[in-house]
Order: structure tokens, then C-alpha cells, then sequence
């Protein structure tokens, strides 16, 4: 079976169902049972068009349960199954994308959904991407489908809430488990060709600059590689140079935002040649334009490390002190600068512990051998 392909479909079928009358909810529940269906059936028995096929499945599915749930839902529904044949191949995952930003929920509960139903993340992954334990992002995402139950999705969201989402699918398929990063930038495409906004070219602009170091993040063997590790021959020098001219044209319209900053200091670290001839001064300058922006505790952990690069470990640790030590990678970000300071016992200890922490394998095996390289050099 081709998984990706089956991965592909989901967020067109669930457009095809909800301009058909379902609502969102019942939708979703229906197209998972359709691709649970199409797992059991589709090795065996290969339909010769996913597509269709699935939108059958999934309609009928959905008439079922509302036949079942008719008198709470109390809905006029069209009890027809679709038209037999191909299904016109209309990308519905954009608009998607803006209906689920329904104005009915909270932009973090409008994410969430979005991450969960058309992104196709699982509920651990948003977690992680919140910073907040799956037991209660689970109750988030219940809470939003509860909301969204039986609404029509004729009152589409706000274009920051829909760059957020964007951007936290485009991380995950970056550095996670789930490929996405391709399909977020595509998106992230179309919105920039249907809306003259400087944070939808700013956004644009990062995912560009961030992936084109894609293919020099990971080694042969699946093992990361930091950024002053990096081969930078290999950065994609096209997609920067795109990037940095998107990026340019929105910063020039002087209306900042935080995917414009973002992307201002990822453009500062693919146009130095090597670490040491980054512009850290200016990276830290930007950290403070972003800190302003979004009062995030991780921009600050990152700024820490761009002003130990800048001032030096002390000042990058005096920073970190500053931050609650729950934080994410805070014990990877002050192994690194203990590193630098030369107290490699200490970085050791952190970088042991940080791996303990660490949210995914590649992660973990990284600060384990950094921990393990350091023990051996104390050693010697």
C-alpha cells in the first residue's frame, strides 16, 4: 500500500465531506473510520481510485452515525451517497486550514484542532509543541471538537491564527517524526499568493532558510549535527537567496512581526560562512526584537545561547540564570554553555541529563554521545 499517498488524502476528504453538510466533528470521526477501512481492505483489494473510494466510505460512515445521533443532532441531512466516478482533484487543505480557525474557539484551541485533524499530528506531538503535558492537550482538542459540534464552517478564521498553525506543522515535519515541512511550505505558498501580508512573506521566508540546511541536519546514519557542524556547501543556496529576498521585500514595509524577526536571524546564520563569522551581535539584536514580540521563555533560552556566542559563556550562562530551568533543552542550552566556559564536569552532568529529557530518539542520542565525549576527554 502506498502510505504516503494515504497520508495525503485525509484533509481533501474532509473538505469534500464538510461543503457536503457534515459537520466538523462527525466529519473527522468518519474519514477515520474510512482510512481504519482502507488499512484492512486496500492491501489486499488496491482501489483504482484512493480518492473516491475513500470520500464513499467516509460519506457513508458519516450518514450511519448521524442516522444513530439523528434526534440529539436534529439535522436536515441529504441521505444520497456521492456520484459514483472521479472525484474533481481540488485541494481543499488551505481553506481547511482557515476553518478551523472558526471564531467560535480560542486561537490556542483553533491550532490545536487544526494540528490534530487536518495536520495530522498526534495529540503527544502538539503537546510537545505547546510545552504542556498530552493529558492536557487531549482535554484541549476534546474541548474544541465539543465547540465546533454541529457549527457550520461558514465564518473562516484569522490569517495569525492559521500562520501559527502553519508554522507549528512545518517544525514538527522539520525535526519530528511526521513529514510535513514540504507540505507546510506549499501551503505557506498559496496563502502568500492569495494575501498581501508582510507575516505571511515573513513566515515564507523562515521555512525557506530553514529548510534549505535541511539535507546537512542529520548524519548518513540518522545521528543530528549541530549547526557549527553542518557541511554549509550543501545548504540549498537557491532557496536561501529566495528566502533572504522575501524576507528583505516584507521587513522594507516596516511592519515587524515575529516570523519576520525569526527569519532575520536564520538569514544571519546562512549568509556567515562559518560560526565564528556569524553576526552574533546582531542575532542577539533580533533576540531582543523577538523577545519584545512574543514574551516566549524558549526565545529567551535562545537568546542565551546567541549572547554566549556574542559576550561569551558567562554572559550566556547569566542569561540562562534568569529562566526557570523546567524550560525545554534549558539543561542542553547550559551544558553547552558550561561547555564553553571550560567546566566540562558540569556540561557532562547536564548534557546526561538533558538527554533523559530530550522529546525525540535522534535527540537523545545526540546529548548522550556529547555527554559521553566530554567524560572521555575528562578522562584522559
Amino acid at each position: 500500500m502506498d502510505e504516503a499517498l494515504l497520508r495525503s488524502l485525509p484533509p481533501s476528504v474532509l473538505g469534500i465531506l464538510v461543503r457536503r453538510g457534515a459537520d466538523f466533528a462527525a466529519a473527522e470521526d468518519a474519514v477515520q473510520d474510512a482510512l481504519i477501512e482502507a488499512l484492512r481492505v486496500w492491501p489486499a483489494d488496491p482501489p483504482r481510485d484512493p480518492k473516491s473510494w475513500l470520500v464513499t466510505v467516509a460519506w457513508r460512515r458519516f450518514l450511519d452515525a448521524t442516522r444513530a445521533d439523528a434526534a440529539r443532532r436534529r439535522r436536515d441531512l441529504v441521505d444520497e451517497e456521492p456520484a459514483p466516478g472521479p472525484v474533481p482533484p481540488v485541494d481543499d487543505t488551505l481553506q481547511l486550514y482557515f476553518l478551523c480557525a472558526h471564531p467560535s474557539l480560542t486561537p490556542s484551541s483553533a491550532v490545536a484542532l487544526t494540528l490534530r485533524a487536518v495536520g495530522g499530528l498526534t495529540t503527544r506531538q502538539i503537546a510537545q509543541a505547546y510545552l504542556v503535558p498530552e493529558a492536557t492537550m487531549a482535554q484541549r482538542i476534546s474541548r474544541a471538537k465539543r465547540t465546533v459540534s454541529g457549527v457550520r464552517f461558514d465564518q473562516p478564521g484569522d490569517v495569525a491564527t492559521v500562520l501559527r498553525v502553519l508554522y507549528l506543522v512545518f517544525n514538527e515535519g522539520y525535526s519530528g517524526d511526521v513529514d510535513l515541512a514540504a507540505e507546510a511550505i506549499r501551503l505557506t505558498r498559496q496563502l502568500a499568493a492569495a494575501i498581501d501580508h508582510p507575516e505571511v512573506a515573513g513566515l515564507l521566508a523562515l521555512m525557506l532558510l530553514h529548510h534549505a540546511r535541511r539535507a546537512t541536519r542529520t548524519a548518513p546514519d540518522g545521528s543530528l549535527v549541530p549547526l557549527a557542524e553542518q557541511d554549509r556547501g550543501r545548504w540549498d543556496t537557491e532557496s536561501i537567496a529566495e528566502g533572504v529576498e522575501i524576507l528583505q521585500a516584507a521587513l522594507a514595509r516596516d511592519r515587524l512581526g515575529e516570523f519576520q524577526a525569526q527569519a532575520a536571524i536564520a538569514a544571519l546564520h546562512a549568509d556567515a560562512p562559518t560560526t565564528e563569522e556569524t553576526d552574533w551581535v546582531q542575532i542577539v539584536e533580533w533576540y531582543d526584537e523577538l523577545a519584545r514580540l512574543t514574551a516566549s521563555p524558549v526565545v529567551r533560552l535562545n537568546r542565551a545561547v546567541a549572547v554566549g556566542e556574542a559576550d561569551g559563556a558567562r554572559a550566556g550562562l547569566a542569561a540562562l540564570a534568569a529562566l526557570d530551568d523546567s524550560l525545554p533543552r534549558h539543561a542542553a542550552v547550559a551544558a553547552h554553555l558550561h561547555e564553553r566556559d571550560g567546566d566540562l564536569a558540569t556540561a557532562a552532568r547536564l548534557y546526561a541529563e538533558a538527554a533523559q529529557k530530550a522529546p525525540n530518539l535522534a535527540e537523545r542520542d545526540h546529548l548522550t554521545r556529547q555527554a559521553a565525549r566530554l567524560n572521555a576527554r575528562r578522562g584522559r
